[in-house]
């Protein structure tokens, strides 16, 4: 049974070298990302015109955590162009599971899922446009991984609706808690203060993840 230690634990490992390897290598690194990709990747940053993207860090964080705590079930509020999707989907290209992804604007979501194809994860990422707070009761069971990162204000009515849905032993993420925190107070307080949540904020990049993990 993994602790939240663990799971902090197990993100810096991943993230890092495999051991035993020196960064110097010739060999193939575990967190090796595939030309094609790191192409799409690099291209939804340059157009990203209004900074909605994860940074690459953040990206590269994710995909380490869904990956580490073999998650199969991950649910994406605010998929913008589907920059972290596909970081989260090549996690869980090693896991075997599933991402949904939910954007409000339907240009952004149409952008999301020709990204998502192009990267070749679109038979692991599902690309849902839309309203997040109609769509989220109708998908079914729970979810071992959330990653929040819509319009700040809405977080605390995304966590009471979504983190009773946590799987026990999975994670709440939520993005820009550093960066935009003045946003998010009652969220903010939320994490700290609820019975069945242990939370801690890292930064990979510079804007900020919300870690809580939903208690057994």
């Amino acid at each position: 049974m993994r602790t939240f230690a663990a799971f902090l634990a197990l993100a810096v490992v991943a993230t890092g070298p495999a051991f035993g390897q020196s960064p110097k290598s010739t060999a193939e690194p575990a967190g090796h990302v595939p030309p094609a990709i790191r192409h799409i990747l690099a291209s939804i940053r340059a157009a990203d015109k209004g900074q909605l993207a994860v940074s690459e860090e953040d990206g590269r964080f994710l995909r380490a955590l869904v990956a580490s705590t073999n998650a199969k079930r991950v649910l994406e509020i605010g998929a913008a162009s589907g920059y972290s999707g596909i970081w989260m989907g090549l996690g869980l290209r090693e896991t075997g599971g599933r991402l949904v992804t939910i954007e409000y604007d339907p240009a952004r979501a149409r952008e999301a899922a020709a990204n998502i194809k192009a990267a070749g994860l679109a038979d692991i990422v599902q690309v849902i446009p839309g309203d997040a707070f109609a769509h989220i009761p109708r998908l079914e069971g729970s979810f071992d991984l959330v990653f929040l990162d819509a319009w700040k204000p809405d977080y605390k009515r995304f966590f009471d609706l979504v983190f009773p849905r946590v799987t026990p032993g999975g994670l709440f993420l939520a993005h820009n808690v550093i960066n935009k925190k003045s946003e998010m107070g009652d969220f903010l307080a939320a994490i700290e203060t609820h019975p069945q949540a242990l939370t801690s904020i890292v930064s990979p990049g510079h804007e900020g993840i919300s870690m809580t993990y939903r208690r057994r």
